[in-house]
């Protein structure tokens, strides 16, 4: 899965950094290589400043709760690690919820992201990352009514963590939104009993192995689904979710995830890939006409740079869009691109971090409006001025209504 790595701003938290920083890699990506800012490099002038680190306001009315589920499927076994026993996950419950209730959530641990840090070769102090200023609260009062829900998947390596963005921004729209993290397919996660694990994964995913990879998270997420829309469900407020209408989004492998968990599992009924490959190049990739939208990188996932997201494009059979943003890279679409920004370290011929996330955040949002509240979202009909960086593929199926 070739991903080319440019720019600064894939120099995570490089303004941190006392003596240098190393580019973030990426699934399918070449190793970390370091990279030494100058001394009045702009990431330089952010070190000395020191300034905290924040993720950007949710743009909904809703204030975002956040619980922790750890999930045992007992009829399966760890793939990368069979003698740890029982497959295991730790989803990341968001639910809208009432204001002034609930503490600040943490980001991360000050132990995951040092394990996070040290996996990706990062001279970084943890306490930066794990520090940064979220706006879910833990303990908060849910709110009333049915919501959808929508599953959030992170890429290869990396922590859900990397999605509280636009895991908050969904939720504050009123959504639940569950992120999935996949024991040992990152590093940084705690597991309960068995403390943070390794990401045993790392390197063992390629070119001939990918395909395995995003069909074993397409089990892990039908076994949530199982799990959260259940009557016997585990998570306390599972109340609040609309079991008819549920839908999915992932980052790299996570994209690559919620299409082949579309292709076995119904339920999902609409989804977003965010720069990640597609798998499946057969018939089943028409998603039984199901809403689908890719968003990816100029560079990489535009037409005709990736014969994956060209055949997957022309398989789709239900309403799509193919967003492509000019100057983005591979984690643009993550946290790590806003962090480094705020410390200094984005590309200046590429696409800021703060503006990659809000284009993010609006695409993803608007899709999930259209698609799970029936809102009409004009954004996915045309960029206009205000979205100069992006460029927009449509489809109108025969059958679709006027607004499609």
């Amino acid at each position: 899965m070739p991903v080319r790595s440019r720019g600064a701003f894939s120099i995570l938290l490089a303004g941190a950094v006392a003596a240098g920083a190393t580019t973030l890699s990426a699934c399918g990506a070449q190793d970390a290589a370091a990279a030494a800012p100058a001394a009045s490099s702009p990431a330089s002038t952010a070190k000395s400043q020191e300034p905290g680190l924040t993720l950007a306001d949710p743009t909904g009315p809703y204030t975002v709760g956040r619980d922790s589920l750890h999930l045992v499927d007992k009829d399966r076994r760890d793939p990368w690690v069979p003698k740890a026993g029982h497959r295991e996950l730790m989803v990341s419950m968001y639910y809208p919820a009432h204001k002034k209730t609930g503490k600040t959530a943490p980001y991360m641990s000050a132990k995951g992201a040092q394990a996070f840090l040290e996996e990706m070769g990062l001279e970084v102090p943890a306490k930066t990352l794990a520090g940064t200023k979220t706006h879910a609260r833990t303990g908060a009062r849910a709110a009333s009514g049915k919501f959808p829900l929508v599953v959030l998947s992170p890429g290869f390596k990396t922590p859900g963590a990397t999605l509280t963005g636009l895991a908050e921004d969904l939720t504050s729209r009123g959504n639940v939104v569950a992120v999935v993290d996949h024991a040992y397919e990152a590093a940084g996660v705690s597991f309960p009993g068995k403390g943070i694990l390794p990401c045993a994964a790392c390197g063992k995913v390629g070119p001939t192995t990918f395909q395995p990879a995003a069909e074993g998270r397409a089990k892990d997420i039908t076994f949530t689904l199982d799990r959260l829309l259940s009557r016997s469900s585990p998570w306390k407020h599972s109340g609040m979710v609309d079991k008819n209408k549920v839908g999915m989004a992932g980052h790299s492998l996570g994209g690559a995830s919620t299409a082949a968990t579309m292709e076995k599992d119904s339920r999902v009924r609409a989804g977003v890939n965010m720069d990640g490959p597609f798998i499946n190049a057969g018939k089943s990739t028409s998603l039984s006409g199901r809403p689908f939208m890719m968003l990816g990188t100029k560079a990489d996932r535009s037409p005709g740079n990736d014969t994956t997201w060209d055949t997957a494009w022309n398989q789709l059979e239900g309403w799509k869009r193919w967003a492509t943003l000019t100057g983005a890279e591979h984690m643009s679409f993550t946290d790590l691109a806003p962090l480094a920004g705020q410390l200094g370290a984005d590309d200046p011929e590429g696409l800021p971090g703060k503006r990659a996330a809000e284009i993010t955040r609006d695409y993803v949002g608007a899709f999930f409006d259209q698609q799970l509240h029936g809102k009409h979202a004009p954004l996915l009909d045309r960029p206009g001025k205000t979205n100069p960086e992006v460029t927009l593929q449509h489809h109108a199926p025969q059958n679709a209504s006027p607004r499609s």
